[in-house]
C-alpha cells in the first residue's frame, strides 16, 4: 500500500483527510508542522507528500523546498489559497500539483494514483539524444554533456512525453491529458514545470535551445 504523509496543522483536517485517504487504501501519517513533516519524511520517506501552505513556523513553501532538495517524492499541495501568485510559487517551489480546499478525495485520490503511474518507467526506448543533452527513459536520468541532471518524476514524464515527438509541437491541454493524465485541467501546470525544466537543461532558460515556446500553440522539443 502507498504511503502518504500529510502535513497540515489543522488537526480536523489533518484527520479527515487521514480517514479519507486510509478508506481509499492508503497508509497515512500526519504531521502538524513543516518541521514535524520533514523529519518524518526523513526518518521514514512517503510515497507522496501532502502539504498546507499556511503552517506555523517554516511555511508550505519552504517547506516544499527543502522536501525537493535530493529528492523527488511527489509533492501535492493543498491550501485555501487560490491566488495565482501562491499557485505558482509552490509550482516553482518544487510542488507536482495543487488543489484547493475543501478538496474532494475521490479528485484528490485520482491524483494521487497518477502520481505514482507517473514514477513508473516511462515506455522502453533506446536513449534520445538532443544536442549535448541525452535522456535514457529506462534508467529515468537526464544527462548534459554526460552529467546527470537531478529531475523530479513529472519533469523527466514531461520531458520524455516532448521527446517522443521530436520537433512536434504538443499542446498544453495535450500535455496535460499525457503527463497529469487530466482531461480537464490547470495549463500553470505545464507552463510552470517547463520553465523549471529550462532551469535545468538550458545554457540560457530565457533563449532555450531545446526546450521552444510555439506561440499560440504550445511546446516542442528540438535537435
Amino acid at each position: 500500500m502507498a504511503g502518504v504523509l500529510v502535513i497540515e496543522d489543522d488537526d480536523r483536517i489533518r484527520l479527515s483527510l487521514a480517514l479519507a485517504l486510509e478508506d481509499e487504501g492508503y497508509v497515512v501519517r500526519g504531521a502538524a508542522s513543516a518541521e514535524e513533516g520533514l523529519v518524518a519524511q526523513r526518518d521514514q520517506p512517503a510515497d507522496t507528500v501532502l502539504v498546507d501552505l499556511m503552517l506555523p513556523g517554516i511555511d508550505g513553501f519552504e517547506c516544499i523546498r527543502q522536501l525537493r532538495r535530493g529528492d523527488d517524492v511527489p509533492i501535492v499541495v493543498i491550501s485555501a489559497r487560490d491566488d495565482t501568485h501562491d499557485i505558482v510559487a509552490a509550482l516553482e517551489a518544487g510542488a507536482d500539483d495543487y488543489l484547493v480546499k475543501p478538496v474532494a478525495v475521490k479528485e484528490l485520490s485520482a491524483r494521487l494514483r497518477a502520481l505514482r503511474r507517473r514514477g513508473r518507467t516511462v515506455q522502453a526506448l533506446s536513449s534520445l539524444v538532443f544536442g549535448d543533452m541525452e535522456i535514457l527513459p529506462d534508467a529515468g536520468e537526464v544527462r548534459i554533456e554526460g552529467e546527470a541532471v537531478a529531475v523530479t518524476r513529472t519533469e523527466f514524464r514531461l520531458l520524455c512525453e516532448l521527446a517522443e515527438h521530436p520537433g512536434q509541437v504538443l499542446s498544453r491541454q495535450q500535455l496535460l491529458q499525457r503527463v497529469w493524465e487530466y482531461e480537464i485541467g490547470d495549463e500553470r501546470l505545464v507552463d510552470v514545470h517547463v520553465g523549471r525544466l529550462r532551469q535545468k537543461i538550458e545554457q540560457d532558460s530565457k533563449q532555450p535551445r531545446y526546450l521552444v515556446t510555439v506561440r499560440g500553440m504550445g511546446y516542442k522539443l528540438q535537435k
